[in-house]
């Protein structure tokens, strides 16, 4: 099918009727304020309604709410790769982009879409924010984390990571103390913490289940540990915090360098 009359067509319409797209300056501009972290440049973007302002907004649909979809998705594939450029871990941010996707994806409505972009472009920012302000990884570390993210429902050892990184396990060990401020087994453990309070928060699997997604030995050993390290039974965290707040669903522990 020979598109190329439709084409010239379609740009002598909009050369007609002064339809341009913003500057891509101006997108680049947003992308890298999100991934640098820098929250009082991305408020004032969503205070001033740029993610609906239709001066420049690319027309990639008849119809406005699926073309907010559509500018969403792109926003968010964006901002993924600018942050992942930036340090965060790549599996976090295709997760966090997941995530955000599948929940638009379910909305109806413009307004409903653009309060979970503002949130989306928030969310993104904040956790870059933290990553900026803590400390400069070496590139193992980098890759550690991002292992440890991608594998957290499974069993985690040193060794492993150490054969993953072509590493000895003292020197991995070392570094990772030395980076981090924690022992591995440490933040792996935390990480699972967070995880299981976000799948008691988010999520109707039960304790049995999220317990054997985690790979904790036992049932009683998540509870115990669950409890021991946030003051509440896997119950108890479900009941006071089940869909109360869904901002933090990809939380991760986040250490700074000790010196």
């Amino acid at each position: 099918m020979d598109l190329t009359k439709e084409w010239y067509r379609n740009e002598f319409i909009n050369h007609e009727n002064v339809i341009f797209h913003r500057a891509i300056e101006t997108e680049f501009t947003f992308y890298d304020a999100v991934a640098s972290g820098n929250l009082e440049y991305v408020r004032e973007n969503i205070k001033d309604n740029m993610f609906t302002n239709p001066d420049g907004m690319g027309k990639l649909s008849e119809n406005p709410l699926q073309n907010l979809r559509y500018h969403f998705v792109i926003t968010v594939a964006m901002i993924t790769r600018y942050c992942v450029h930036a340090g965060m871990e790549q599996e976090k941010a295709y997760a966090l982009s997941d995530f955000y996707i599948v929940k638009m994806d379910k909305v109806q409505n413009i307004e409903g879409i653009t309060e979970l972009h503002d949130k989306m472009c928030l969310d993104f920012c904040k956790q870059m924010n933290i990553i900026r302000n803590s400390q400069i990884l070496s590139k193992p570390i980098v890759l550690c984390l991002d292992y440890i993210y991608s594998h957290i429902h499974y069993r985690i050892t040193v060794r492993e990571l150490a054969e993953y990184l072509h590493l000895s396990e003292s020197y991995l060990s070392k570094l990772f103390r030395k980076e981090m401020g924690v022992s591995v087994s440490s933040y792996i453990l935390d990480l699972k913490i967070e995880k299981a309070k976000n799948l008691l928060q988010y999520s109707d699997y039960n304790i049995v289940d999220i317990a054997n997604y985690l790979s904790f030995s036992s049932q009683s050993h998540f509870i115990q540990t669950f409890q021991k390290k946030t003051g509440l039974t896997p119950h108890k965290y479900r009941t006071q915090h089940f869909r109360a707040n869904w901002d933090q669903v990809t939380a991760q522990p986040q250490y700074k360098q000790n010196n």
